[in-house]
């Protein structure tokens, strides 16, 4: 089997495991507020969930070992598709032509995606990862990159402007940088393990770590603060498309995953990046009203008793926010809940 064919199906199983969690999580808030009596921390049905979605982003991380990031980074699509999925038929949600018509664009284009990206990148190793950094394009790029935030922070901190898109620019900024450092990371712990050479002596690699880490952190910071601000069905679908975006050009220009690729295969994969956004956008628009009386008599929950509920919240309830906030980093599930 190709190499980057096992980074595909490890992406693939953890997306669909993070889905899963999502709605366990989803579903066990949900719960918690029909009862109105412990709080969700004490469900093990929540840590399950919790267990789930920490498998689900190991799953991430190892994939970037095996294949390129600009591979990996569109089959978060997955997640969204599953999760559309799971909620429809275990939490009873309505299906939507919409969300037909969003999976059936989100899988044209994922295979797209599949079969036209960049099959094979580079063997990361610590002087591999050391010369791109000084490499002129990485240098100018992140030169931009640091421009544009400092500039958006102005307008953010300073200035007071609290727009969705100037928010998740800045968290695809960081989450470009993330991407650079998880697969430096991954892809020099994975030839240690092949036995090649071993790459966790040199010192880039703790600072590729460290870098991936503060990144991380960050970029969960200010996807958190829009999630306080803004609908999660106007998140999710905006911060896939940057973080995919700004995934496919860290790997473009700091791992050189396009070169040598033919003008068909880049045009093929443009077009199936433009079908999986839009997909995803069909899917993730407002979701209707559901019952959710409906949910818990069909999973044997405290029958008799209703309430009406959105699937997808109003912006202010932050237990929520986690919805969205899995497409660049969905370790922020357990810094989101108040």
């Amino acid at each position: 089997m190709e190499v980057y064919i096992v980074g595909i199906c490890i992406a693939v199983c953890g997306n669909f495991l993070i889905s899963i969690s999502l709605n366990i999580q989803k579903y066990t808030h949900m719960r918690q507020s029909q009862r109105g009596t412990k709080p969700y921390y004490t469900s093990r049905l929540w840590w399950c969930g919790i267990l789930l979605m920490g498998l689900g982003e190991l799953g991430n991380f190892a994939a970037y070992g095996f294949a390129p990031a600009s591979l990996i980074a569109p089959l978060g699509c997955v997640s969204v598709i599953a999760s559309a999925v799971i909620s429809v038929v275990f939490l009873k949600e309505t299906l939507r032509a919409s969300d037909i018509l969003g999976g059936a664009l989100a899988l044209i284009g994922t295979y797209c995606l599949v079969t036209f990206a960049p099959h094979s990148s580079p063997h990361v190793t610590a002087n591999m990862v050391e010369r791109s950094l000084v490499s002129w394009q990485f240098l100018i790029y992140f030169l931009f990159e640091a421009i544009l935030f400092a500039v958006l922070m102005y307008f953010y901190k300073c200035r007071n402007v609290k727009h969705i898109v100037i928010m998740m620019i800045l968290v695809a900024l960081l989450a470009s940088v993330t991407v650079i450092s998880v697969k430096a990371v991954s892809g020099m712990i994975t030839e240690t393990i092949r036995g090649s050479h071993l790459q966790l002596t040199y010192p880039i690699f703790y600072i590729m770590f460290i870098i991936m880490v503060t990144s991380c952190a960050f970029q969960i910071k200010f996807l958190n603060q829009a999630m306080k601000l803004f609908d999660a069905t106007e998140i999710v679908p905006i911060n896939y498309v940057f973080f995919t975006a700004s995934a496919i050009v860290a790997g473009i220009l700091f791992y050189e995953e396009f070169y040598g690729l033919s003008i068909i295969h880049i045009i093929m994969f443009v077009v199936g990046c433009l079908l999986a956004f839009t997909g995803v956008f069909l899917i993730a628009r407002a979701r209707p009203r559901i019952k959710m009386d409906r949910v818990f008599i069909s999973m044997g929950q405290i029958p008799g008793k209703s309430c009406t509920d959105k699937v997808q919240p109003q912006s202010d309830d932050s237990k929520y926010g986690k919805l969205a906030s899995k497409l660049t980093c969905n370790s922020e599930i357990q810094q989101d809940e108040p």
